[in-house]
């Protein structure tokens, strides 16, 4: 990674490659990243529209990875959405997660890991989850990860908590083209 992380700060000082600025997502205005790279740069994601748990950080971005804290059901205001019905609670934990991932500059599709933390695990909960969070396990290579049985989560009513972890891909794009114009968008 250090090595990969050398080269791509190399390539976009020599002006051959655009790499993606901390803070612009995947590419700032007009599809450019308007500054450089910086591997050791932390950002802390707390989205104004998104409850959370008191104490946590939704999302940590340090250089090209995003952690992301276990993600629950709850609303925009901090209600509780589906009381008692593990499926919405699914839907919702996944669609918080899907938001902060988005607002960290990647998506479903760079996570590498994703743990899942049930109250009273059974057997037939699994695809319950699944199909609250399809896009977050595709049927050719799926994320790592682990699926835990817990007895409480940190707010009362909670069944489930969805944390997970992303890589941001680099941007390898010429800034010009073989005739020295720049690419276009």
């Amino acid at each position: 990674m250090r090595n990969a992380t050398l080269a791509l700060m190399t390539l976009g000082a020599l002006g051959l490659v655009d790499t993606p600025a901390i803070g612009q997502g995947r590419a700032g205005p007009g599809g450019r990243t308007g500054g450089g790279f910086d591997p050791t740069a932390t950002r802390y994601i707390n989205p104004g529209t998104l409850a959370g748990l008191d104490g946590f950080t939704h999302a940590v971005r340090v250089g090209q990875m995003v952690y992301v804290s276990g993600e629950v059901a709850l609303d925009s205001v901090g209600g509780l959405v589906g009381p008692g019905d593990l499926a919405a609670q699914a839907r919702q934990a996944f669609a918080n997660l899907e938001l902060v991932l988005d607002i960290a500059g990647v998506s479903p599709s760079d996570v590498i890991q994703l743990n899942v933390y049930v109250v009273g695990l059974k057997a037939g909960d699994w695809a319950t989850i699944r199909g609250g969070g399809a896009k977050f396990f595709p049927q050719r290579n799926p994320p790592a990860g682990t699926v835990l049985g817990v007895a409480a989560l940190p707010r009362e009513g909670l069944l489930i908590a969805v944390d997970a972890v992303a890589v941001i891909k680099a941007n390898f794009r010429p800034l010009r083209d073989d005739r020295g114009a720049p690419p276009e968008d």
